[in-house]
Parts: C-alpha cells; structure tokens; sequence
C-alpha cells in the first residue's frame, strides 16, 4: 500500500471518528441532499484534526472543491437578484427581467470564456494595465495529460494547488454578479437587446480590465489596494456602470413629476423581493467566504469562520440601521430600505471581512446601512431612477466598505482613494460611451407604446401572472 493512500485512509478515519456521533443526530442527514451538504460541512469542521494528515494533493483536492462549492453558492446569487428585482417591476416587467437575469449569467460565462479571463488574469505584468488578448481559456495541457493517465505530470499539476478550471469558474460568478446589478436599475424601460450588448461589453472587456488592475497583481495592487472579495472591483464597477445606464435611459414616464414630486411605484410581490435578499445574502457566504482562496488547513479554517461571522454581522448591523432611519428620512418605516440595508452592508464588508475585530463588521455594516437609506434620498432628489435602489447598494456602499478597509483592515487610504477614482473614472466614462453609442445606434430605450403595455407583452408575448387582470397605471 502506497503512502498516499495511506494518508487518505487516515484522514478519512479521521473524518469519520469526527462526524460518526454529530451525523446520528441529524435526522435531515438521511436525505441524500442535507447528508451530503453535511458531510462537507462536517470536513470542513474537521479540518484541524484531520491537519497533520493532508498531503499537497490533499490540499489540492479541498482547494479545487472550494471553489466549486463556494461558486455555485454564488451562483446562486443569479435567483436573488431574479427574485429581488422580478418582484420590484410592475408585473407587466416581470418575465422580461427573468429572461434577462438568465441571459446575463450566460453572456457573462461566455465572455469571461473567450476573452475576460485572459485579460484579468493571463499575462499581466507586474504594474500593468491589463494581461493577455488571447483567444479561449481552459483545462492546462498538464492536465490534459493527467487525465490521459500520464503520471510523470501529476507533481506540476498538484504544485498549482487548485484545478485550473475551478478557479475560472469561481472568477466567472463573480462577472455575472456585477452584471446583475446593472439590470435591476434600468428595469423596465430598457431595451433587451441594447441591455444584452451592453452587458457583453462590460464582462468581457469593463470587469476584466479592472480586475488585471488589482486581482491580476496590475498596477494598483502593485501600489497596495485592498479589496479583498470586491466592494470596488465587483460592487462599485456594477454600480458606475448602472448610474451611467440611468443617466442615458432616463426615468420611466411619470416617475418624476413637474411639481418636483415623486410617483412612488411600489413592488409588486414583496414576499418575492423579501426572499431575493435572503437568497443574495446566503449567496454572499460563498462570496466572501471563497475569497479566502484556499481550504488547505486550521489557518483557512479560522478565517473562513471569521470571514463569514463578520459578514453576517454587517448585513444585520445594515438592516437595524436602515429600519431605525427610514421614518426620519423616508418619512416611514420603510420595508425595501430594511432589505436594502442588508445589502448595503454585505457590499461594504466585502471588501475587509477578514478582519478580526468583529465589532468593526457591525459599525461597518450599520454605516452601509446609513449610506442605503441616505442615498435612496439623494437618487429621488437628483431625479435619477434606480427601481432596486442597486446605485446606492453597490456604488455607495461599496466605495465606503473600500474606505473602512483603512479602519481595521490596514488599508491606505490615499491608495485606496485612489484605486476607488480610478476605476469610477474608468467605468462610468466607458459605460457612459458604450450607452450613447447604443443609444444612438440601435436605441437603448423602449418606445412609449411599450413602455405604458408592458415589456413582458410588447417583447416577449408573454405576461409573468397571466390569470391576474392588470389594472390601468393611474397617476393620482
């Protein structure tokens, strides 16, 4: 018997002696779904014990699954921004916002396939601006012929220590999540194709070039910049490229009246936008906690919990302090500033959950929160529609959890001012281009007629609540 058999043999006793007597107790373990969710989650509690047992290839084996596991958690984020943003249109917008969550995810993947990788990551030098314009990404030839059954490459394919491909699919969610925040602000009035072309700019060339800058060791994280799952990489990009959309489509007809007030468009399935945010903030686990990038041991054991305590605190923190300003500022207890407080403080701990002082995830949380409820107001004085209020939850609250990065994360804050004006200068006027040019070309918005029916009949023939009978849109 070989010696790493041996070590799997015994990291496996290991596991099984750690889970034997928790596993009796859980009756949900006898279901194939909840018992394997529990097997992983139970390895990973047993991690420490099983420490002095893993070998690199072990070590590979957990990494490349982490990534799997915590991608598809985000992944998962694509149904709460669904959900979330379905259940905030008129039902007369609700298909059309489906069709295009699920079309976003799509040309997110393919982009970040053909081209977005290659530029974020492959190639970038030390200070650069962006890495390589080469065609495709995938599977290593190393791998390749480890799959072929040639053992002699084995020992280069497990020093990488994660499969190559697990880590661009881990990469590629994260494309789709600052995708998703674009629609949910120009919902229902932009056009689907114009949106769909706008989205393949910003995944496949936008999202990566900024992404070469800092992840892809470019020339910001040369000088230092500190964003650890992305407050400004992912959040605030997805948001500059929203407010730029809002300013070229235009509010929707009648949302800003002469008189200066506001139409006020309530959701139309609160339930629906209620289960969006939990599902958005069971996803940010997999967001922030995969960001960790390794599962290797104690160490990465520790701060994966850390990690995601502090996150769930921030969400928390952002709600109670969205609930406690609504009256004052809203002028009442408002529900959607409540859902959006959460996730203004998942965006601004996202860029330092890491840290260890968890009293600072709740202060960093409830000034997400703050900014939500202040920003919200601020949109409505400016007359700029946002119909999910992404503006103020990603670019706002991003560039503040980037800012709080300095407060007890160690960030620099002239660094991390700069890195925030960098890429808001770089995104708004690139997505500000890129909506003229369709704006002038193709059109980015929808006409009147479509507007005032419905996009969900006008482009798709299809109503989301066909057995309802929509009632006129009065003005009163």
């Amino acid at each position: 018997m070989n010696a790493s058999v041996k070590i799997v043999q015994r990291t496996l006793s290991s596991f099984h002696r750690c889970t034997r007597t928790r596993l009796s107790h859980m009756s949900l373990s006898r279901t194939p779904v909840f018992g394997g969710l529990a097997a992983v989650f139970l390895l990973v509690l047993c991690l420490p014990q099983a420490h002095a047992a893993l070998g690199e290839e072990e070590q590979f084996v957990l990494n490349s699954f982490s990534f799997l596991i915590w991608g598809a958690l985000v992944m998962w984020m694509c149904a709460g921004f669904t959900m979330l943003e379905s259940g905030s249109v008129r039902t007369k917008n609700a298909s059309v916002i489906c069709l295009k969550n699920i079309g976003l995810y799509s040309i997110a993947g393919l982009a970040f396939f053909f081209v977005g990788y290659n530029i974020m990551y492959v190639g970038v030098e030390p200070g650069g601006w962006f890495g390589s314009l080469q065609f495709l990404y995938g599977t290593t030839g190393d791998e390749i012929a480890l799959l072929g059954g040639d053992e002699a490459v084995a020992s280069a394919v497990i020093g990488n220590g994660y499969s190559t491909m697990s880590d661009w699919f881990f990469q590629m969610v994260f494309v789709a999540t600052t995708a998703s925040i674009v629609s949910g602000t120009l919902a229902e009035r932009v056009k689907l194709w114009s949106f769909f072309l706008f989205i393949l700019v910003l995944t496949a060339f936008v999202y990566p070039i900024i992404g070469s800058w800092t992840w892809g060791g470019g020339w910001l994280s040369e000088m230092g910049f500190q964003d650890f799952a992305g407050s400004t990489i992912v959040h605030s990009t997805g948001g500059w490229a929203a407010l730029a959309g809002a300013l070229i489509v235009g509010a929707r007809t009648g949302k800003f009246r002469a008189d200066g007030t506001v139409k006020v468009t309530p959701p139309s399935n609160v339930p629906v936008v209620t289960l969006g945010v939990f599902i958005l903030w069971l996803g940010w686990f997999g967001f922030n906690g995969g960001s960790q990038l390794a599962l290797g041991g104690a160490v990465d054991a520790i701060a994966l919990s850390n990690i995601l305590a502090n996150t769930n605190l921030a969400a928390a923190a952002g709600v109670m302090t969205a609930i406690a300003l609504s009256r004052p500022v809203l002028g009442r207890v408002d529900l959607l500033a409540a859902l959006n407080g959460a996730i203004g403080g998942l965006v601004a701990i996202t860029a330092g959950p890491d840290i260890v002082h968890h009293h600072w995830a709740v202060f960093i949380g409830a000034v997400g929160g703050l900014i939500i409820v202040l920003g919200l107001k601020i949109m409505e004085t400016l007359r700029i529609d946002d119909v999910v209020g992404a503006v103020p939850a990603h670019l706002f609250a991003g560039i503040w959890g980037t800012l709080a990065v300095c407060i007890a994360a160690g960030g620099n804050l002239l660094v991390q001012v700069t890195g925030i004006v960098a890429v808001g200068v770089f995104v708004f006027g690139i997505s500000l281009i890129t909506w003229l040019l369709i704006d002038k070309t193709i059109g980015a918005r929808v006409s009147p007629a479509v507007e005032d029916l419905g996009q969900d009949v006008a482009e798709l023939g299809i109503e989301a609540y066909p057995e309802f009978v929509l009632m006129p849109d009065r003005d009163e």
